[in-house]
């Protein structure tokens, strides 16, 4: 039995090495019940989110998730199976298992059936959360492919003109591969702003700007615990609102996972499964052009959209993905921060499961700007 240590005190903002942490939480994962392989493989979602500076979707999720296993709401060892194959095309059930986990595997299936074909297609159903979207397109971009992808989550968000959750934050998402060291990465809840900022919101006790969400009785509010209990708002009104139906449609419906409030919710449902729904689409670029002409076009593109006329308070011209690459090299460099709760949540996992705390901050790299 090993020799438990008592995590060091520490205050809000200190940083920790990616690999660390991704030790760690893999450790974590294991000591739950998760295979070695998949809970690398989740262990290394979690801290990509964190190194990219999306922690609403990183290592501050694995308490919830490991939970969940510990009640039986998740399958540590789920099988992800073909349920329909026709052509380029897979409808998958993951089993009720992680949701990173799942989404890799079925990534990994799709990837030779799109050399093959151009494309591949595939809808997953029986899933939870599986974290940031961007993940997977990323590791698409780097297989020189496109993914587009897509999926519903617990309820969160009203239809437009109502104020009674039904969508979730229903995100979308796409990464390019560029020659400029980073992908052009695309993606975007269809709500105002993705909910696990609300939730970090709440668990650090701050308020959340107004405009974000409503009250159940559908008044506006800053108060994120009261917009944790009523609705996120969509993004620029009816049109987040259609896309949110698209997202809840090939998620949703067509996977044949649950939809709208039938999605359980991760924290406050513990006493069942949340059957979410996730959507691929993997364009191989080779079918289309060259790649390295696909690249250089790319390339020019950004080019050209960072020559555009600056506003007067306007230095540079970003495009979408070049702020988190920077954001990213930057903790990789000096580490990723993890906030009070998240840390002490991991010391009590470790303390649960009987696995030694083992991260230590970073010297000289204690407060996050």
């Amino acid at each position: 039995m090993p020799t438990m240590q008592v995590p060091q005190k520490a205050g809000p903002g200190l940083r920790y090495a990616p690999d660390a942490v991704r030790n760690l939480a893999a450790s974590i994962a294991v000591a739950a019940g998760v295979s070695p392989a998949d809970a690398d493989i989740l262990a290394d979602a979690l801290v990509d989110a964190d190194v990219h500076g999306v922690s609403s979707h990183g290592v501050s999720r694995l308490n919830i998730y490991i939970r969940r296993i510990q009640k039986g709401l998740i399958a540590p060892k789920a099988v992800l199976t073909v349920q329909r194959q026709r052509g380029a095309t897979l409808a998958v059930d993951a089993g009720n298992g992680l949701g990173q986990v799942q989404a890799v595997k079925a990534l990994q299936l799709l990837v030779p059936m799109a050399r093959a074909s151009g494309v591949a297609v595939a809808t997953i159903r029986n899933s939870q959360h599986f974290g940031a979207l961007s993940y997977y397109c990323n590791r698409a971009a780097r297989e020189n492919m496109i993914l587009l992808a897509m999926t519903n989550c617990e309820p969160a968000m009203s239809p437009e003109g109502g104020c009674q959750a039904f969508f979730g934050t229903n995100p979308i998402a796409a990464s390019f591969p560029t020659g400029k060291g980073f992908p052009v990465k695309i993606d975007l809840a269809t709500s105002i702003v993705a909910r696990g900022n609300i939730i970090a919101a709440q668990k650090s006790g701050k308020s959340i700007p107004l405009g974000w969400a409503l009250t159940p009785e559908g008044e506006p509010t800053t108060d994120a615990a009261q917009a944790l209990l009523g609705t996120v708002l969509t993004m620029a009104g009816h049109k987040g609102y259609a896309l949110a139906v698209l997202v809840e449609v090939l998620s949703g419906v067509l996977s044949g996972s649950a939809v709208g409030p039938q999605i359980g919710s991760m924290y406050k449902n513990m006493d069942r499964k949340q059957d979410v729904g996730h959507f691929f689409c993997l364009l191989d670029i080779e079918a289309f052009m060259d790649v390295h002409e696909f690249i250089s076009r790319m390339d020019e593109t950004i080019n050209q959209i960072k020559a555009c006329r600056k506003r007067p308070d306007t230095q540079q011209i970003l495009v979408p993905g070049e702020r988190s690459a920077r954001r990213a090299a930057e903790n990789m460099a000096r580490g990723i921060g993890l906030d009070e709760a998240t840390r002490a949540e991991l010391a009590q996992l470790c303390s649960d499961l009987n696995v030694p705390f083992t991260l230590n901050a970073l010297k000289g790299n204690e407060v996050i700007p």
